[in-house]
């Protein structure tokens, strides 16, 4: 006897008018909780990206800078022609390594004043992430024979000292002697960032060196991309063994880890919903097996004096089960991935920058996620069939089960 077959007619039996309805709110249960999960899961991953890419487009994945103890930004330098740069050059898992120089100071306008990190680059800088920030203006242009009097500042404080692009202002650093530089603004840029935004302003890396007085060749520290995150502890570990010992190399978890704790916090979030939404859909699904075990009764009585076993009886029920919530997942899937092509191509639901950093949600696909799900969601409602199953069919007895009416 084709189980298959059986089970298809089964489920559009006549006897089924009262599960019917029950059957369409299991289905619809099981595609409502795929969506809410894939939704999550894409949501998380979307913004741990976001957030990411962020933090790296201004930075990079590794710093490596000296050892030296000294938590503010004026960093004892160091000479970048050395030959263990020239070794990490050659690791494949590296994309780019760029230098740079900070100095502490203040812009100054004719009413207002903001302390500033003056971040120096030059021409190993990335813009490939960075670029996508700049909502006004151009990036910084470096030339070899003369020194760039651009920068580049934030909308924060674009907005706080009342500056715009071609706006001149001036910069003063406390040292001794105290100096100053009157600076033209080239860029404004915005991350979304409070750590990014309230601070850093970017110039030309030469500046930053004739303030401390530096060799052209000393820098403050290196940025190293890398190509896959996933991979940037393996890196790190080989970063950190190839620098001298008075250097010291963090990734962008120990530089911000407040930033990184936070999006840790997401991922235990999304994992309580991803277990109350698989048992619930465990719960629906046993709800409707016992429903249409009632209604075919008759049809079980009926198989059993055919000679069907208490394993096919078993078996039937579970292809049943398994029509079901394969129904659900596919409305799941359609569902979840529309929303999140639709979300990704139109951002059709914003948020706060403020409070959330991004002005929308974002969203990654990921097909191997979406496997998982469905795998998941699939096997632990199949797996939490098997007992009631198999105790149904065996105390149902041909006798009784003929006798019974529904």
């Amino acid at each position: 006897m084709n189980l298959f077959a059986l089970s298809k007619a089964l489920l559009k039996s006549e006897q089924s008018n009262y599960s019917k309805p029950i059957v369409k709110i299991t289905i619809a249960g099981v595609a409502l909780g795929v969506t809410l999960m894939l939704l999550a899961l894409f949501i998380t991953a979307g913004y741990k990206e976001v957030i990411r890419d962020k933090i790296v487009s201004l930075g990079a994945h590794i710093r490596i800078s000296s050892i030296e103890q000294n938590y503010s930004f004026d960093l004892l330098p160091f000479d970048r022609d050395q030959t263990f740069i020239y070794e990490l050059s050659k690791n494949p898992q590296i994309k780019n390594m760029q230098f740079y120089a900070t100095k502490v100071g203040i812009l100054k306008t004719q009413d207002q004043v903001e302390g500033i990190v003056l971040k120096g680059i030059d021409s190993t800088f990335s813009w490939e992430l960075f670029r996508s920030h700049i909502i006004a203006g151009e990036p910084l242009v470096f030339q070899h024979d003369a020194v760039g009097n651009h920068i580049l500042i934030s909308q924060t404080l674009a907005s706080k000292l009342q500056l715009q692009v071609g706006d001149k202002v001036g910069a003063y650093f406390v040292q001794e002697p105290p100096r100053q530089r009157n600076f033209t603004i080239g860029g404004i840029y915005e991350t979304g960032l409070p750590e990014v935004d309230t601070r850093f302003v970017l110039t030309d890396l030469r500046h930053v060196q004739k303030l401390n007085d530096w060799e052209p060749s000393q820098v403050s520290g290196i940025e190293i991309l890398i190509h896959d995150y996933n991979q940037l502890n393996v890196v790190w570990q080989q970063v950190h063994h190839d620098i001298p010992y008075h250097l010291k190399a963090e990734t962008i978890k120990q530089l911000y880890p407040g930033i990184f704790e936070w999006l840790a916090l997401s991922d235990t979030n999304v994992l309580v919903l991803l277990i109350i939404t698989i048992f619930i859909c465990i719960i629906t699904m046993i709800s409707t097996f016992f429903i249409i075990v009632l209604e075919q009764t008759k049809n079980i009585g009926i198989l059993k004096t055919m000679g069907l076993s208490h394993q096919q009886i078993v078996k039937l029920f579970m292809i049943i089960a398994s029509r079901l919530i394969l129904r659900g997942l596919l409305w799941g899937n359609i569902i979840g991935l529309g929303i999140s092509i639709l979300q990704m191509t139109f951002h059709v639901i914003p948020l706060n920058p403020a409070t959330y950093y991004v002005s929308y949600i974002p969203i990654v696909i990921n097909l191997l996620m979406l496997l998982w799900i469905n795998l998941l969601v699939f096997a632990a409602c199949l797996l939490a069939l098997l007992i009631p199953a198999y105790f149904i069919s065996k105390r149902i007895s041909p006798v009784d089960a003929l006798r019974f009416e529904v």
